[in-house]
């Protein structure tokens, strides 16, 4: 008696083979022990960390902007702005352009300024086409009326290809302009601002909208400006935008199990453990951008060589923080040579790590494209997931 191997015998109900599917792309997040510290308990409690919590009070305080600064950058905006806002109620005679709206937007209203970085941003909504002209006339319309306010004062007007700055002795305002969106499919290359600029503008003031309403917590407003220090004097971190940044300061405080901010110290430390974890690494979910639709992760706007360039400058960095070394890392002392030089902590050394991504050489004309061919990996199937 011959005994039946399952319903229908062998071979039947299996169908036949199909077309390659390609394995559906899943971003994971990277080891997080702040989201699963309760699996994990500490064999020995965490060490004092006082003098690295001061340091980094210090640094920020060094950071910080001093009154003056502030000062001297809010009368500037005080005045463009309520020159702006009678623009939109009471253009008179001007008619060059038409303003919807005027909303601040950038570090100072978000109140993570840096000193020496004397510089505010305005956005202005124009009901109009944004053309050149246009942009040049309400420079100078806006220069005039500033000039008549206040004969005494010296202050300049250049137009750019974002649109235009006015510069006193101690301050800047950037000036950027935008239309409403019904007109970005009505732009003219040779005529008007470039549509990417005019997005960036619009996308300026969902970032501004956002991080007033979920990012007001001085921690994270600390540790913003700590970053930026970071990016400026790191090498490896130029690719990240201040967008990131202010994303990635706001999840390393606020997000952990009891919706309470960490204490400064810690998320400093959190922020270099999850770059380093790759958390912006192709594969990983990353930070989803809040103001845009479609689950974009933020990390997606830099290349794979960037990519990579964070991840192994923050591996580098978080070993070097793990044996003491936090006043070079904030740039109390020494230099930034730490993070493409060897060097040594108690004995221990610590050399700069190399690039895991090496970029594929070009193919020649008719080459075929093994990747397209294979079906693709997951670099290309974070690519197309975007």
């Amino acid at each position: 008696m011959v005994r039946g191997r399952g319903r229908g015998g062998i071979g039947r109900g299996m169908g036949r083979p199909g077309p390659f599917k390609v394995k559906p792309f899943v971003p994971r997040h990277p080891f997080d022990l702040a989201l699963c510290e309760s699996a994990f308990p500490r064999v020995k409690p965490l060490p004092d960390e006082a003098a690295f919590t001061q340091a980094l009070l210090k640094r920020n305080t060094d950071l910080s902007p001093s009154s003056h600064e502030q000062t001297s950058v809010l009368n500037l905006v005080t005045k463009i702005q309520a020159v702006m806002d009678n623009l939109v109620v009471a253009p008179g005679t001007f008619d060059a352009c038409q303003l919807e709206e005027v909303r601040q937007v950038g570090s100072f209203k978000k109140g993570t300024m840096m000193t020496g970085h004397n510089v505010a941003d305005i956005v202005v909504i124009l009901k109009t086409l944004p053309t050149r002209e246009a942009v040049e006339a309400l420079g100078l319309k806006v220069h005039d009326d500033l000039r008549v306010q206040d004969p005494h004062e010296v202050l300049s007007m250049l137009t750019n290809d974002r649109g235009f700055e006015v510069s006193s002795s101690d301050a800047t305002v950037r000036i950027l302009m935008t239309t409403v969106h019904h007109n970005l499919r009505k732009l003219d290359p040779e005529l008007h601002l470039d549509q990417k600029i005019l997005q960036s503008h619009l996308a300026a003031i969902r970032h501004s909208r956002w991080f007033e309403e979920n990012a007001h917590h001085s921690s994270i407003k600390v540790l913003i400006r700590l970053l930026r220090d970071l990016r400026n004097r790191f090498e490896g971190f130029e690719p990240l935008s201040p967008w990131m940044l202010d994303l990635l300061a706001h999840s390393s405080i606020m997000n952990n199990p009891s919706r309470q901010a960490l204490p400064i110290n810690q998320a400093y430390r959190r922020v270099l453990q999850l770059l380093a974890a790759g958390l912006f690494l192709p594969g990983s979910a990353g930070i989803s951008d809040p103001c845009e639709g479609g689950n974009i992760r933020v990390h997606t706007a830099m290349s794979l060589e960037q990519q990579d360039m964070v991840c192994l400058t923050a591996q580098t960095l978080l070993r070097v923080l793990a044996h003491g070394g936090y006043r070079r890392i904030l740039g109390l002392e020494g230099h930034a040579g730490i993070a493409t030089e060897m060097s040594v902590w108690d004995g221990v050394v610590v050399s700069p790590l190399d690039k895991a991504y090496e970029k594929p050489p070009e193919k020649k004309d008719g080459e075929e494209d093994d990747m397209e061919a294979d079906g693709g990996g997951d670099e290309a199937m974070e690519t197309s997931d975007n």
